[in-house]
Order: C-alpha cells, then sequence, then structure tokens
C-alpha cells in the first residue's frame, strides 16, 4: 500500500529540516474545540446544527449531548461523555449543545428530559440515551453505534500501512500517512509515536519533539509513547560526548577504561550501530559489573525500550545479557 493509497491520503505534507512536521493544507473536518475531548469535541447552535450535526454526521457518526448549566446529571455525564469520546480516536464525535440558549432543535426532537444523548448516522437520528449513565455504558453506546470497521478500520489500515513503508525505508511516506492520519484524530497515540519515530529515523530529532508535544494531556506514561521518549532520552545523553576516535584511543591505551566504552555505546547507538552499542555495554558488564552501580546494564535495558523487544539487536543483546547473568 502506498502513501498515496492509504485511507487518509492528500491534504497533508511532510517537511524535514526546519519546517513543521505535518502541516495541512484544509482541514479534513469542520470539528475543532479546546475541550478535553480535543478535536472530537464541539458545541453548536440552532444554526450551525446542518453542518456541525447533519452533514458531519454522513462521514462517522456524531452524538449531540443536550445539556443546561442549572442541571446537575449534566454536570456529571459531560467529562465521562469527552472522555470516552477521546478514546474512541475518531470513530464519534460530540456535539453539545445548550437547550438555554438554543431551544429548538430540541423541540423538534421530542426530548423533554436531560442530559440527553442522540446519535446521528446519515443525517438522522439512530439511538441515544438519558440520563448520567456510567462511562462503561457510554462506550457501550458509541461502540453499538460506530459499529464495525469504519474510521476505526481505516485508521488502522492506514497505521499498518505506514508502518511498513517505514519499514521499507520509505520515510517520507510513511510520515505523510501518520501525518494525515493525525489530521483526523489528533490524538492518536499510535500514530503520533509513529510520526515521531519517523521523523527521528530520517534525523530530524526538532520536529520528532514538536510532534511528541502535541500528545494529549495525561499520556505521559503510556507505552505508545515510551520507546520515542527513550530515544530522545538518549539523543540528548549522547550530545557533547565527544570524538568517538578519541574514545577509542582511550581503550587502545586502557581497555579498563569503562566510562571511554561506555560512552563509544552510546555513539554506536546513536549512529544505529545496535549490535556494537549492545556489546560494549555487555563487555563492561563482563569486566566488572558493580561499574557506575550497574550502571552498563542499566543502559542496555534503555536500549531494549528504545529500539522495542521484537527488534533484533533487542533480542539477540537480551540473549547474551541472559547468558552472561545466569551461566
Amino acid at each position: 500500500m502506498s502513501a498515496q493509497d492509504n485511507p487518509f491520503g492528500g491534504g497533508y505534507s511532510v517537511q524535514y529540516g526546519g519546517g513543521a512536521a505535518a502541516t495541512p493544507d484544509a482541514p479534513s473536518h469542520g470539528l475543532n474545540s479546546g475541550a478535553p475531548g480535543g478535536s472530537f469535541v464541539k458545541d453548536t447552535t440552532t444554526a450551525g446544527f446542518a453542518a456541525d450535526v447533519i452533514q458531519e454526521s454522513r462521514n462517522q457518526p456524531v452524538l449531540v449531548d443536550f445539556w443546561a448549566p442549572w442541571c446537575g446529571p449534566c454536570k456529571q455525564l459531560a467529562p465521562a461523555l469527552e472522555k470516552a469520546v477521546a478514546e474512541a480516536g475518531g470513530r464519534v464525535r460530540l456535539v453539545k449543545m445548550n437547550i438555554d440558549d438554543h431551544p429548538s432543535i430540541a423541540g423538534q426532537l421530542g426530548i423533554q428530559s436531560i442530559p440527553a444523548v442522540i446519535a446521528f448516522v446519515d443525517g438522522q437520528p439512530v439511538d441515544g440515551f438519558m440520563g448520567a449513565i456510567p462511562e462503561s455504558k457510554i462506550r457501550e453506546f458509541i461502540d453499538k453505534v460506530s459499529g464495525p470497521g469504519g474510521a476505526a478500520e481505516a485508521v488502522a489500515e492506514a497505521l499498518a500501512a505506514a508502518g511498513e513503508l517505514r519499514m521499507a525505508g520509505d520515510l517520507q511516506g510513511a510520515a505523510q500517512v501518520y501525518a494525515a492520519v493525525l489530521g483526523d484524530a489528533p490524538d492518536n497515540l499510535d500514530a503520533i509515536a509513529g510520526l515521531a519515530e519517523t521523523l527521528l529515523d530520517a534525523g530530524d530529532e526538532a520536529n520528532a519533539r514538536e510532534v511528541l508535544a502535541r500528545a494529549p494531556e495525561g499520556s505521559e506514561e503510556a507505552p505508545q509513547l515510551a520507546g520515542v521518549r527513550a530515544r530522545l532520552a538518549l539523543a540528548e545523553q549522547v550530545a557533547g560526548l565527544g570524538d568517538p576516535a578519541e574514545l577509542e584511543r582511550r581503550l587502545a591505551a586502557d581497555p579498563k577504561d569503562h566510562q571511554a566504552r561506555f560512552d563509544l555505546a552510546l555513539i554506536h547507538n546513536a549512529l544505529g550501530e545496535r549490535d556494537k552499542a549492545a556489546d560494549a555495554l555487555l563487555a563492561i558488564m563482563k569486566a566488572d559489573r558493580s561499574w557506575q552501580d550497574d550502571g552498563a546494564r542499566l543502559q542496555l535495558l534503555k536500549f531494549f525500550e528504545a529500539w522495542g523487544m521484537a527488534d533484533e539487536a533487542t533480542l539477540s543483546a537480551r540473549r547474551k545479557l541472559s547468558s552472561l547473568l545466569f551461566s
């Protein structure tokens, strides 16, 4: 699958270097808000209802939350509803309508009690619920109205295609697909991680950091981002380590200069020479396991996290580590 054939193709360009990592030529949807649900949540008016709900529901299901400022259950439902919509990653959108300010739509739909949430698909109301139901029930409702496949399946296919392009060395194509996914689902952590990793592969650390900075609040410990965060941490660690040739000379003069060997391991890793990086740390462990409070082993574990558990270098070094520790 090429970048041009992906389900989110078109409308985005990716630059390496000084430009923005992913720049939209045009917005793919009209929904955008600073609410907890990010770009999946917005407020609407009577005048905007046709565009925000009827028209938008032809792209994916739209949930309309009818509420009022004086309604206690509405305030109870809102954060759980917005969180569930954000976690759905673009399978549904949420539009909020204050019935005190805009009563006519609720009246036309026969809504007599709030909070009331009505799902629209292809321009028509198809399902709904009333009251402040638990978050688990909200997720079940979203699964019900979004159905199998649809936007979620397209996102999954696009992410898989981007991963294949990256593995094949087509970094530009992979970055374009990841950026396009983020155009429709800006909180998708897999796409954020994928784009940042691809930019790092291309040597564009600055834009990789910019992409990672867009991750939603509360995702600091997200497993999807652990690898790229580890790679960026290693890049910071490598900065200023000095001339590798000088480190080699130090080692030739003193094979017990573990700091020189350790710094060389970091440089090897920065150059993509993972096997050499691992072997250097394993050599330190073999010579002096207690050096820097087991620092060589701890650094090797950081490498594993940055490389990924399924990486060939990780698997090879883990076998060697096991042999060294348990033989």
